[in-house]
């Protein structure tokens, strides 16, 4: 999972060098987590402040010009449905324009206020037990080896235990936990820690989890936990654990970053992930309130305890922590806190295909419409202004995303099928203005590009391929999002790693396509009624080829993995030889059991097996051989015994006369087949 070529050791101490903690004058406990701005480094402050004004500016020009009330469509003596149309229009472009000006503010606003923590020596003899999971027949063991063999390989000032939360109670799994020194736990069988729901609830990873701290939580102060498919480094404790010197500090998390870097799937997702954890997550330091992520982390045992445990969630870490920022830590008084580090500390593995893709991202954005759904009304009430206004931007991208590609695509439909218009304005403005504004959202993505924390994106990448990722994913948050306001259940499903990748199929891309027959259709239509506007051609074009992208990339991949299987198939094969001639590159042949063995007195080869041979009608021949024993059958000089069997051919022993030399050719001969 740490593939070879990618520099981990400094993408694992990005925030900077380990210090010691300052003294502060009020004495012991009064230690604060301190941060430097991401901008101080800057040698050219002004420039990025410049960027990061005229973006959002613009955009809120753009808004202003689309939706000015001269430019609204006035039909006199016109059907009252289709003016209708027409008011729905107007709705749909001054939306779409709203969205786009928030993201472009949040973009904005988490640039200026980023910040990394300094990064301090833990404090010594503090207990932590290190957690991962495991679930019988969804996860590799091989794969739980390595994160295991990765955890009891950590560094810690203070008594550590490495802990398996074992869903099944499998015994393969305890025989591993035996074999490497790490504790075993499980909840199977247990009624009272497999409930229909709550913090208990079966099949769960925050029920799992939560069984474990009910049991042995009074054992330790911290407890870390990784994903089963993340390995973790050895300084992980070393880096995470000294800002828990702040009482407050609740949680503190890192990066994600799939290990298993091969797939385009793969390397999209993680780039994908790019303003999360280069940007929002650090912009969440000014507020002290970071998301908490599940893949990598250290966590307060004390602070968990207080809200009843891990939150019952599709995404229990999203939903805890936003319970733990809105609680006060009973002997400060003050709200508990969290820190986000750059550092990569574990090393993950991704969605290796696009059916687990789709999937993964369903579940992350169904969560997030929960939280919006059930916690999020309470926080106004009991989360500090900022911390508050920090976590709007952050929870409203799903929604924003799924109700931008709806409205998009509906005020195409209604410009193409009817002609509706809600504004009328000069095309050259439009495209002017857009262009402009399109450029600087641009200009301030690719700005931030200087803060990636990926050790795999090549460095002075533009990041395009997570951009393409974040609008392929769209109709996947808008299906998620009706799911959730009609209350269809949704259960948690572990994402599939290694060989176990779930196979693409057509259906896979069932939402995508959906939407392009509509768009399709729709261009189609507009052709024959002469429905024509350059800005809703445009938007009818992009999202055309957002739907089709995924497939198209899915069908470009498949011919090419086809392509590389007959390559190979190619090599395996054997070309026709005339009688008595060695076989080309006999020891070169693809098959890994036979061997050329340098002339010793005696060799025994168990077997050797040739896959497949084609020859119209000829003699096949072996390589010389002397003294060797082939699929039970001797052969031995000086005289020659037995023969050497091809499946399917006429065989004949040649006889090596007298005491001949000791090397000897053996042939067979097979009319025509395969």
């Amino acid at each position: 999972m740490r593939p070879e070529g990618y520099d981990y050791d400094t993408y694992s101490q990005l925030a900077g060098p380990l210090t010691e903690p300052s003294e502060e004058p009020s004495g012991a406990g009064s230690y604060r987590v301190q941060y430097v701005k991401l901008l101080a480094r800057e040698p050219h402050p002004l420039r990025a402040v410049l960027l990061m004004t005229l973006a959002p500016v613009l955009t809120g020009v753009l808004l202003v010009y689309l939706v000015w009330p001269t430019h609204w469509v006035e039909r006199e003596g016109a059907d009252a449905w289709l003016i209708g149309l027409d008011i729905t229009m107007l709705v749909c472009v001054g939306l779409i324009e709203l969205f786009m000006l928030v993201n472009v503010i949040s973009i904005a606003h988490a640039t200026m206020v980023a910040r990394d923590p300094v990064p301090v020596v833990p404090e010594q003899g503090t207990r932590v037990a290190f957690l991962t999971t495991y679930v019988p027949g969804k996860e590799p063991l091989a794969m739980v080896r390595a994160t295991l063999e990765g955890a009891v390989g950590i560094h810690h000032t203070g008594p550590v235990d490495v802990w398996l939360l074992d869903e099944g109670d499998d015994e393969q799994a305890k025989a591993l936990c035996a074999e490497l020194g790490v504790r075993h736990f499980t909840r199977h069988g247990v009624p009272q820690w497999n409930r229909p729901k709550g913090v208990h609830k079966a099949r769960t990873k925050h029920g799992n989890y939560n069984a474990w701290i009910a049991v042995h939580g009074d054992d330790y102060d911290f407890f870390a936990s990784v994903d089963t498919d993340h390995v973790p480094l050895p300084i992980f404790l070393e880096r995470m654990m000294g800002y828990f010197r702040d009482p407050n500090v609740a949680f503190v998390v890192g990066p994600q970053v799939y290990g298993n870097y091969d797939s385009p799937v793969t390397k999209a997702a993680e780039s994908q992930q790019f303003l999360f954890h280069a940007l929002i997550q650090r912009a969440g330091n000014r507020y002290r309130a970071p998301m908490f992520v599940g893949t990598n982390n250290v966590v307060r045992i004390a602070a968990v305890r207080q809200i009843g445990g891990l939150y019952d969630s599709i995404t229990e870490d999203m939903a805890t922590g936003f319970e733990l920022h809105r609680r006060r830590n009973p002997q400060t008084r003050r709200y508990w806190r969290s820190v986000y580090t750059p550092d990569v500390l574990a090393v993950g593995e991704g969605p290796a295909s696009w059916t687990d893709f789709f999937t993964q991202q369903m579940r992350w954005s169904r969560g997030t419409y929960e939280t919006l759904l059930k916690q999020y009304w309470r926080a106004p009430f009991t989360m500090p202004p900022g911390r508050f206004f920090s976590y709007t931007l952050m929870l409203v991208y799903y929604p924003m995303s799924a109700v931008n590609w709806f409205l998009g695509i509906l005020s195409c439909a209604l410009f193409l099928w009817f002609g509706a218009s809600g504004t009328q304005v000069a095309a050259s403005v439009w495209l002017m203005l857009y262009s402009d504004a399109a450029a600087l959202q641009i200009g301030l993505y690719l700005w931030n590009r200087r803060h990636n924390v990926s050790p795999h994106e090549p460095e002075g990448s533009g990041g395009l391929a997570g951009m393409a990722m974040s609008a392929l994913s769209a109709p996947i948050y808008l299906r998620s999002l009706g799911a959730a306001v009609l209350r269809r259940p949704c259960r948690f499903v572990v994402t599939p790693k290694g060989d176990g990748a779930s196979p693409d199929r057509l259906l896979t891309f069932r939402v995508h396509l959906f939407w392009a027959v509509v768009l399709a259709s729709s261009l189609i239509a507009s052709a024959f009624l002469d429905h024509s506007h350059v800005a809703l051609y445009t938007w009818a074009v992009l999202a055309l080829v957002v739907s089709l992208a995924p497939v198209a990339v899915w069908t470009v991949e498949g011919r090419m993995a086809r392509r590389t299987d007959t390559a190979r198939q190619e090599q395996r094969t054997v070309a026709p030889l005339a009688p008595g001639a060695p076989v080309a590159g006999g020891p070169d042949v693809p098959v890994p059991t036979r061997t050329r063995v340098p002339a010793p007195p005696k060799t025994t080869v168990p077997r050797i097996t040739i896959s497949r041979i084609t020859v119209p009608s000829t003699t096949v021949s072996s390589t010389t051989f002397h003294g060797i024993t082939v699929g039970g059958t001797t052969v031995h000089s000086p005289v020659l015994q037995g023969a050497v069997p091809l499946p399917g051919a006429a065989l004949s022993a040649v006889p090596a006369p007298g005491a001949a030399p000791p090397d000897t050719t053996i042939s067979s001969t097979r009319t025509g087949g395969t």
